[in-house]
């Protein structure tokens, strides 16, 4: 193979988030955007380097992804990479990503996604690295991508044949290998390992009344629920919809939400469905929803974790500890505190549970933004999650048959308390009014804090009030300016933080969350629970007068 070095200039703002750079389809496109910032990350790598190293490539298949696959063989090649092990026909969901560089022992992986943003010509495309434990890339690896952009002036490509992604087999080139393997297998075989496939299958024998329906939104994990739900359970095909992977999800948003699962929720309502579950563009996310039982994410892990010893997996291994996000509710918290375990309440993004997990600190956790996975791999995992539920409800219904999503969610405010949570997203507002308004919050807690605390906003108290800050008990590095959070005094919070997910404009999101221990409130309508506390989430915030919006595009 003949490498030529190709001159180039750098771009502005190549910096990646806490999920990769994201940026439109469009940008990508642009002359040697996409290049730059693939040279940039293999320069990146030191230990080993780029060179001879093996790399897990894939993605969720959105717009763009084959051109980007095909560029990113040409550049690993000129760059004397050793291996690629590539999904075929570029799908690898991001936990089976994950559970593959674990697995070969490979030293990182590129990821082609933007997880659950839109795809298509005019929306979103994201490049992700994940180094040798699995997991999103540290700060001090995305630092230095970063600073590599800015003075990217060449890149190595060697002039090759596009490779056929379609057929699992191995390409040898020169000494370089191209390994195009099947997307689904190995991630199905782990799954088996971890849960109780054999009592799964034998609960929808002994039920055959009970329905279930997953929802694929077109993104990765339709191959991986076909598998899964009708090939190893045994369920009828209708049982999942939307499982065909497109490049722009079908023109939807492939966010597992009630705003954007609406098709999910309405069937579950309308059919009776017993079990509804939903997965994002890439894999990672995930919504159960059952007939008058929505699981919020930060219930969802609280369960799973209640439940933990009836999943095979956890009983060879036992629960090292807990940890959620620190927007999430502290639901998982009074769990740890039950069973005498340790919990930790960490900055958004899993890098930060990926640090505690190798260290053999924790088991379970999960961030409200609909993420939910354990160390079985260093990535949150939809399917995983899924499966973990369908677990639960089989062995639940050995001693209390009946029980589904509902019961199970009542059973467990009953023991631990209700722990009311919502999220308000406001979606590509204008980012010069979101600074402005995060300024005014970090003024009213810092600059005239002896004022704030102690002020009451009709029936809640300031108790205490800070912009996040979070050190990392494993490395000691500190991470700063995570999201102003406001607590009262009857332990009710308001968190408000701007997202680094989207690629256009800012995304705000308003947390707020009321703890409850009384019984007759443990069914009440989230929302109606809330209002109150929302209210006065407004008034601090003054969100309303920074940003002109009256209304959040998404709530949750």
């Amino acid at each position: 193979m003949q490498v030529r070095c190709i001159t180039t200039t750098p771009y502005e703002g190549q910096k990646p988030g806490t999920s990769g750079l994201r940026k439109r389809v469009k940008v990508f496109q642009q002359e040697n955007y996409t290049q730059n910032f693939i040279q940039a990350t293999l320069d990146a790598m030191s230990s080993p380097s780029a060179k001879e190293a093996t790399l897990v490539v894939g993605g969720d298949g959105r717009y763009f992804s084959t051109e980007a696959i095909q560029l990113i063989i040409r550049i690993a090649a000129g760059n004397r990479v050793g291996k690629l092990i590539i999904g075929k026909n570029g799908i690898l969901s991001t936990p089976a990503a994950s559970n593959l560089i674990r697995k070969r022992k490979a030293d990182g992986g590129i990821l082609l996604t933007a997880s659950h943003n839109p795809g298509g010509p005019d929306n979103d495309f994201g490049i992700k690295f994940n180094v040798s434990n699995g997991g999103p890339a540290p700060e001090s690896v995305t630092n230095l991508i970063y600073e590599n952009t800015k003075k990217c002036n060449e890149y190595y490509i060697c002039d090759m044949p596009e490779i056929d992604l379609s057929k699992t087999r191995v390409h040898t080139i020169d000494g370089f290998t191209i390994e195009i393997v099947n997307s689904v297998e190995d991630y199905v075989q782990l799954l088996k390992e971890i849960f109780d496939f054999e009592q799964i299958t034998q609960f929808f024998k002994n039920n055959p009344n009970f329905t279930i329906l997953f929802d694929g939104l077109h993104g990765v994990t339709g191959p991986y629920a076909e598998r899964i739900f009708v090939e190893e359970l045994g369920l009828s095909r209708s049982s999942i919809q939307n499982c065909t992977p497109l490049p722009d999800f079908g023109g939807s948003h492939p966010d597992p939400n009630l705003t954007y699962a609406h098709n999910l929720v309405e069937r579950v309502e309308r059919e009776n469905i017993n079990f509804g579950a939903a997965s994002d563009g890439d894999g990672d996310r995930n919504m159960i929803y059952g007939k008058n039982a929505f699981v919020t994410p930060s219930d969802s892990v609280a369960v799973i974790a209640a439940h933990a010893e009836v999943i095979p997996y956890f009983q060879k291994t036992g629960i090292k500890g807990l940890a959620r996000s620190m927007p999430t509710s502290a639901a998982i918290d009074l769990v740890a505190k039950k069973k005498g375990l340790e919990v930790f309440e960490v900055p958004t993004g899993w890098k930060f549970f990926g640090n505690l997990m190798d260290a053999g600190r924790l088991s379970i956790c999960g961030e409200e933004s609909f993420g939910t996975g354990s160390d079985h791999i260093r990535e949150k995992d939809g399917i995983w999650a899924i499966i973990a539920w369908l677990n639960i409800i089989a062995a639940v219904n050995e001693k209390k048959p009946g029980s589904g999503i509902k019961e199970i969610l009542l059973e467990h405010y009953q023991t631990y308390g209700r722990n009311f949570f919502s999220r308000y997203d406001y979606e590509e507002v204008e980012s010069e009014s979101a600074n402005k308004m995060v300024a005014h919050l970090r003024h009213l807690i810092n600059a005239s804090k002896n004022d704030f605390i102690g002020k009451s906003f009709g029936q809640f108290t300031v108790k205490e009030a800070d912009d996040f800050e979070y050190k990392d008990p494993i490395d000691g590095s500190i991470t700063k300016n995570q999201g102003i959070r406001i607590i009262f005094t009857d332990g009710s919070r308001i968190v408000i933080r701007l997202s680094g997910t989207g690629s256009h404009g800012a995304t705000i999101r308003l947390y707020v969350e009321k703890y409850s221990q009384n019984a007759s409130e443990y069914g009440a309508d989230t929302q109606e629970a809330l209002k109150p506390i929302i209210d006065v989430a407004l008034q601090i915030s003054k969100l309303q007068e920074f940003t002109g919006r009256d209304k959040p595009t998404v709530i949750t």
